[in-house]
């Protein structure tokens, strides 16, 4: 039987600081191979190079990767200041229809990090620029320095809904998980159910309400590991389980005209 398509949302990088390049990292393809059992394919997110109708009919399932650059604050009505960071506008044009175009169609699609930041925008929530300066809330971010191993460690609890999805997919009502970002859910978006806090209050897990398809996405980075960490692994697992049911009835969902 041939593996799910899954399309991973890719990243613009400089090479040597200077050869510009799409980029997806290693674990994220590796997660998805090995524990989703699913076929890897890197996509560059462009509007120019590809279309959501072309990454819709090729791929049977999508995996909204983290990056560095954040999701530009006009997609949620607010100006960009210096503490929002980075952009990719790019991405943004392709990654927020598509979202709300699998959605609309029951195609599935794992969010983490900016990817679980993309779902909360893509259906009209908002975010916060930097946590950290929020009274009460704690530094999520990567720690500066370390090995790759201490800087995706373990770092905090987060406590699930009871009888939520994330509760049932994971057979306990908290999980132990890394943390290496700097934005958060400020409102939830449209339809956006957080299912998972982290101590300090911070959304940590939310799905789309009445979505007909696999709509979870998690604020932490769940490929570290993906194989043998006990919250990642039925993670991807479920994630490639709903892309391959999709590539086997596919067929029976025409794709949307507004997407």
């Amino acid at each position: 039987m041939s593996r799910p398509v899954i399309g991973i949302i890719g990243n613009v990088h400089l090479l040597n600081d200077q050869y510009p390049v799409h980029a997806g990292g290693q674990m994220n393809s590796t997660a998805v191979a090995r524990v989703a059992n699913g076929l890897p394919l890197l996509i560059p997110a462009d509007p120019a190079l590809v279309s959501v109708e072309d990454l819709m009919e090729s791929c049977d399932g999508f995996v909204l990767t983290g990056g560095r650059a954040n999701v530009h604050p006009e997609e949620y009505g607010e100006p960009p200041t210096e503490a929002h960071g980075a952009f990719d506008r790019a991405r943004d044009a392709i990654v927020l229809p598509l979202v709300r175009a699998c959605v609309e169609r029951g195609q599935p699609f794992l969010g983490i990090c900016r990817g679980f930041q993309e779902v909360n925008v893509a259906m009209g929530g908002t975010l916060y620029p930097e946590i950290r300066e929020l009274p009460g809330r704690s530094n999520h971010r990567m720690p500066p320095d370390g090995t790759l191993e201490e800087k995706f460690a373990l770092r905090h609890e987060v406590t699930l809904t009871e009888n939520g999805p994330f509760h049932r997919l994971f057979g306990a009502p908290k999980v132990m998980t890394n943390t290496l970002h700097g934005q958060g859910i400020k409102t939830a978006g449209s339809r956006i159910v957080i299912d998972g806090h982290a101590p300090d209050g911070t959304p940590e897990a939310i799905y789309v309400k009445d979505a007909p398809g696999f709509t979870l996405a998690v604020q932490w980075h769940p490929e570290w590991n993906a194989a043998d960490d006990p919250v990642s692994r039925p993670l991807f697992t479920a994630f490639g389980a709903a892309a391959r049911a999709w590539a086997d009835s596919k067929h029976r969902h025409p794709l949307p005209k507004s997407a």
